[in-house]
């Protein structure tokens, strides 16, 4: 099954993982073996990275802080007796009679602190989850970009390994020709020499293949890597849309939304700092008792801190000042997300490029020209000089293809994540 690599793949093949549970669970460290498809690695890397559980922690504190921001003030309970140990004095007329009193206090708070104060609040909460959202496309993205150097890792040892077959090849014909007295030994020592360096090559791009292994597996927890193989084809190429039709969904980034709310937000903490110049009231009632027969009476009263000092200008001002903060850094994330589009969009339209060209023209071209001055050394027409300089011709126009079709891979990741979706479903340009 032809499989496309596409970071919107991976969105997709998390959504069953995601519905019905929005707050990922820590289980026990699962590390698959066999094979591995991108479904599976961004499934595990969403179940158990460490990076969205400390996000969704975030987010479920944020819910209960706007939950708290709504609660009333307590009310408070004073008692107070008076006159304890009191007696009668000469310049008094009667004695000083002790009195008990048990009131009750309660905060008013006046000028919308309360609605501000949860305004505030739910705007923290907004923010948390847009955080989280963002950080879940940037797991995805990770993850996807790691699978792609799996994936590139295989096809490299398959291009190593095809390689060594091709110096084989020409060593065994070098080998036949010396054994018919044709050409000098030194030719087939010259071969032995290419064909012990294309062994190294095998060699080293195992041993990148197994780090690479290591790299994704870490993104799910895996100490080690266990699996055997990543399922995928780097042939299955998405098409190019225009660039207007990209930006035209930048809107989708959560890095750009969360301004959105940021801004919201710093109103919010501004309408709060405004409210503060309206003093709060602390009414309260009780009842007072005295020692004398029937000595006993209601009380009332009310506090109103006067604002003659504080009416809270600088907060105002500080909330001012953050409000034309977050409006400029809107505009600049903004910016840097349609210029980090532009130059992702044309890193993929040259990796685009170049993989038409490599693929219609260079690699076959240097495949015939390898084929043909083989078969003509064969029969005594070329030297292995010419021969050599055809077989590196072969394998440059190799390595420089699987180079286009990760480069093409990458900038697809770059790009779907800067958008947030996928690009199929595109007006296509090509």
């Amino acid at each position: 099954m032809r499989c496309p690599f596409l970071l919107s793949a991976a969105i997709a093949a998390c959504l069953n993982v995601q519905a019905g549970a929005q707050t990922p669970v820590a289980p026990a460290v699962s590390n698959p073996a066999g094979v591995v498809s991108l479904r599976d690695a961004v499934s595990l890397a969403l179940a158990q990275s460490p990076d969205l559980l400390a996000f969704d922690a975030a987010r479920r504190a944020a819910e209960a802080t706007l939950l708290q921001a709504g609660r009333l003030p307590n009310p408070v309970l004073d008692t107070l007796i008076e006159g304890v140990g009191s007696s009668r004095a000469a310049d008094l007329v009667g004695p000083v009679q002790p009195a008990t009193t048990v009131q009750l206090s309660q905060l008013v708070e006046l000028g919308g602190k309360r609605a501000a104060r949860q305004r505030l609040a739910g705007l923290d909460r907004d923010l948390a989850s847009w955080d989280y959202e963002a950080a879940r496309l940037d797991v995805l993205t990770r993850v996807s970009a790691a699978f792609l150097d799996v994936l590139a890792a295989q096809q490299a040892v398959a291009l190593a390994d095809e390689t060594r077959d091709v110096v084989q090849q020409v060593r065994q014909t070098v080998a036949a020709r010396v054994a018919a007295g044709v050409v000098s030994p030194i030719e087939e020592t010259r071969a032995d020499v290419l064909a012990a360096a294309a062994e190294l090559d095998a060699d080293r791009a195992r041993r990148t293949l197994d780090a690479r292994r290591h790299q994704l597996a870490t993104h799910w927890g895996g100490a080690t890597a266990v699996f055997a193989s990543a399922a995928g084809d780097l042939e299955v190429l998405p098409d190019l849309p225009p660039l207007e039709a990209l930006e035209a969904t930048l809107t989708r980034n959560p890095d750009l939304t969360r301004w959105i709310a940021e801004v919201e937000r710093r109103q919010a903490a501004l309408a709060l700092a405004r409210s503060a110049r309206v003093p709060d009231v602390t009414v309260s009632a009780g009842y007072r008792r005295f020692t004398s027969p029937d000595g006993q009476a209601f009380v009332v009263g009310a506090t109103v801190p006067l604002p003659w000092f504080d009416r809270n200008r600088d907060g105002i001002r500080a909330a001012e000042a953050a409000v034309d903060w977050a409006n400029h850094a809107a505009r600049a994330a903004e910016l840097h997300l349609v210029a980090n589009l532009a130059e992702a969009y044309r890193a993929l339209a040259t990796a685009g490029d170049d993989l038409t060209t490599l693929r219609t023209r260079v690699v076959p071209g240097a495949r015939a020209v390898f084929d043909a001055v083989q078969e003509g050394y064969q029969l005594g027409r070329f030297g292995l000089m010419d021969v050599l300089d055809a077989q590196r011709t072969l394998v440059g126009a190799n390595s420089q293809y699987l180079q286009a079709l990760t480069s093409y891979h990458g900038a697809v990741t770059t790009v779907e994540r800067l958008v947030g979706q996928s690009l199929t479903g595109f007006a296509t340009t090509r």
